[in-house]
């Protein structure tokens, strides 16, 4: 059997929560898999929410999470498609390819 090389762009070893991550990876990609493209996000997300279900992962959806600037509550908050395991937030994107103001979002959502 040939080894995979994933190269430079999956670096497994330093992933937190590398278990959790494998499942959460295979339900999307079954999702894909069986859908294709061309859905909106809540297609998708209704979908995933099926698929980790059946595959027993460890969901929350619509968590409010609080968002706090230097020490201080604020009003605002941010809800994540999905918290799996309770420390992987999912957030959906039903795109071709992300775009540079999709990964600030996720980083400034972290």
């Amino acid at each position: 059997m040939a080894k995979l090389d994933h190269g430079k762009h999956e670096k497994h070893e330093s992933l937190l929560y590398q278990e959790e991550a494998f499942r959460i990876r295979g339900a999307i990609f079954e999702v894909s898999r069986e859908l294709g493209v061309g859905f909106l996000e809540p297609v998708y997300q209704e979908c995933l929410a099926i698929e980790f279900a059946s595959r027993g992962i460890a969901l929350a959806a619509a968590t409010v999470l609080n968002i706090r600037y230097k020490g201080q509550g604020l009003k605002q908050t941010y809800v994540p498609d999905f918290v799996c395991f309770n420390c992987v937030l999912i957030e959906l994107k039903a795109v071709r390819e992300i775009a540079p103001g999709h990964l600030a979002q996720t980083i400034n959502d972290l």
